[in-house]
C-alpha cells in the first residue's frame, strides 16, 4: 500500500492493526464503526470488537471505500446499518478532546512529543479548540482487551488448534492467548459491568467535545527491539488504540508533519459510532495541510481532499443563523441527530437580524423584510428520519421555513414570527450572530 501499488488494501483491527500500520508506513487507516462493515469471511480475533478496515495513502480514498462497502450484511450477526454520509470542509468552530499532560504518555520519545503538539496548533489554525480531558478511564479500558476475559474470546478461535497442535502457533501468541483458557464465565460478566462502568466514565471525561485527537503510536520500535522483547512494545504502541473498539468508537489514523527526524508523523481522530464523517473532515483538513507525501512514494499529496460536500439521499439542508452554529451552545441538538457540516454562506439581499427579548437570553430571530441587508449563515445537511425530533425543540416565536441563499438557492432554515420582534435589539449591521457576539463579548466559540 505505502508504495503506491493500488489504490487501497483492506485489513483487521481489533486493537489497532488498522491504524498501528498505517501510522508506522504514512499511510491512511480508517477504523469505521463496529459493523458498518461486513465480517462475514473474516477469520476472527475477538468476533465482538473485529471490524474490516481501510488502508490508503489519502483520506477520501480510504472513505470512498467505506462508503461503497457499508452495506448491511444480514448473514453477519455483529452487522448494524450505520449511515455513512458524504464529508466535506471542516465547520468554522469545533472541539478536539486531548489527553491532558498527566495521562499523555510518548515513553520518552521527545521527537514524537514534538509531532503530536505541532498537530494540535495545525487543529488550532482549523478552527479547533483544544481541550484536555482526563484519559485514565480509556487506559483502564485499553487494558482490559489483553488482561481481562476478552483473551478467552481471542481462545475460541483456536482453540481446537492449541488443543491438538499448538507448536503450529508461535510461542509468544501461544502464551498470550492461551491464559484465556483460565477465565470463567464470572470473569466474563464481571468484565463486561466493569467495561460498561468504564464506557459511562469515559463519556463523561470527554462530554462537550466533537471528536478526540490521540498519538496513533507514541513511539516508534525497531525490528530489534521486537527481537529482545516482543510483548513489550507492542503492548505501548496499542497505548492509544487498544480501548477503541471496546468503547464503540470510529477513527482514522491520517499522516501529519514528518518528525524533526525524519519519521513519519501520524495522529488518531476518534468519536462515537456513527460519526465516521466527522472524522474523515478532519483527517482530510490536517492531510492537506501536512506536507505530508503519499506513504513511501514520494509523490505530493493531490489537492481538493475537502471538497464541498453534495446532499445525501434522505437528507435536508438546513440554514442555522444563531446557536446551532459550529462551535456555539445548541450545535449539539445537530450533530447528536446525525447533521453533518455543509457550507458557509450569506442569505440573499432582503434579511435582517434581530435580537431577541426573553429566554434564553442570547438568542437572534432572522426576519425577510425586502431590504438589501444579507445575513451570515451556516447549512448543515439532517438527515430527514431526525428532522421531526428536531423541529420538536424549536420554540416561538422561532419556526423553519424556506430561507433564500445569495448563490439563488433556496434551503430550510430558521425564521422569526413578527410577533417575537417586539423589544427586539436590530443587530443587521454586524452581518451575523456569530460577529455579534464577537464584538459584544469578545468570543464566538463555546465558553
Amino acid at each position: 500500500m505505502a508504495q503506491g501499488l493500488v489504490s487501497f488494501a483492506l485489513g483487521t483491527d481489533t486493537a489497532g492493526s488498522g491504524r498501528v500500520p498505517a501510522a508506522l508506513n504514512n499511510i491512511v487507516g480508517l477504523k469505521p464503526t463496529l459493523g458498518a462493515l461486513s465480517s462475514s469471511g473474516v477469520v476472527p480475533a475477538c468476533r465482538t470488537l473485529d471490524t474490516v478496515s481501510v488502508f490508503a495513502l489519502t483520506v477520501p480514498d480510504a472513505y470512498d471505500v467505506l462508503r461503497a462497502a457499508a452495506v448491511f450484511d444480514p448473514d453477519d450477526a455483529y452487522a448494524r446499518r450505520v449511515p455513512v454520509p458524504g464529508f466535506g470542509r471542516l465547520p468554522p468552530a469545533f472541539t478536539v478532546g486531548v489527553p491532558d499532560p498527566a495521562t499523555r504518555t510518548f515513553f520518552g520519545d521527545k521527537a514524537q512529543e514534538a509531532s503530536f503538539d505541532t498537530t494540535l496548533n495545525a487543529i488550532e489554525a482549523l478552527g479547533g479548540r483544544i481541550v484536555e480531558i482526563d484519559f485514565r478511564p480509556f487506559f483502564a479500558a485499553a487494558r482490559m482487551l489483553y488482561e481481562g476475559p476478552w483473551v478467552a474470546e481471542r481462545y475460541t478461535v483456536v482453540e481446537d488448534l492449541i488443543r491438538e497442535t499448538p507448536e503450529a502457533l508461535h510461542p509468544v501468541t501461544r502464551r498470550i492467548i492461551g491464559a484465556g483458557v483460565g477465565y470463567t464465565a464470572t470473569d466474563a460478566f464481571r468484565g463486561q459491568y466493569r467495561l460498561q462502568a468504564l464506557k459511562r466514565e469515559a463519556g463523561r471525561a470527554a462530554e462537550g467535545v466533537d471528536l478526540l485527537c490521540v498519538p496513533s503510536v507514541p513511539t516508534f520500535y525497531t525490528v530489534a527491539d521486537l527481537a529482545a522483547d516482543p510483548i513489550g512494545p507492542n503492548a505501548r504502541l496499542g497505548t492509544y488504540t487498544n480501548f477503541v473498539n471496546l468503547l464503540d468508537l470510529c477513527g482514522i489514523a491520517v499522516p501529519t508533519t514528518a518528525r524533526r527526524d525524519g519519521r513519519p508523523g501520524s495522529v488518531t481522530l476518534l468519536a462515537t459510532a456513527g460519526r465516521d464523517a466527522r472524522v474523515a473532515a478532519l483527517a482530510a483538513a490536517l492531510h492537506d495541510r501536512s506536507g505530508a507525501t503519499l506513504g513511501a512514494t514520494g509523490w505530493p499529496l493531490p489537492p481538493g481532499g475537502q471538497a464541498r460536500p453534495a446532499m445525501d439521499p434522505g437528507e435536508i439542508a438546513i440554514a442555522v443563523v444563531g446557536a446551532h452554529m459550529s462551535g456555539l451552545p445548541l450545535n449539539g441538538e445537530l450533530t447528536e441527530r446525525g447533521g453533518r457540516f455543509l457550507t458557509v454562506g450569506r442569505t440573499a439581499a432582503g434579511y435582517r437580524l434581530y435580537r431577541l427579548t426573553g429566554r434564553p437570553p442570547l438568542r437572534p430571530g432572522l426576519v425577510r423584510d425586502g431590504g438589501d441587508a444579507a445575513i451570515e449563515l451556516e447549512v448543515w445537511g439532517m438527515p430527514a428520519s431526525r428532522l421531526g425530533d428536531f423541529l420538536m425543540r424549536v420554540p416561538q416565536p422561532l419556526t423553519i421555513g424556506t430561507v433564500s441563499l445569495a448563490d439563488g438557492s433556496q434551503v430550510k432554515g430558521f425564521l422569526c414570527e413578527p410577533a417575537g420582534l417586539d423589544g427586539a435589539e436590530d443587530i443587521t449591521c454586524h452581518g451575523g450572530w456569530r460577529r455579534y457576539l464577537e464584538a459584544q463579548h469578545g468570543v464566538a466559540k463555546p465558553e
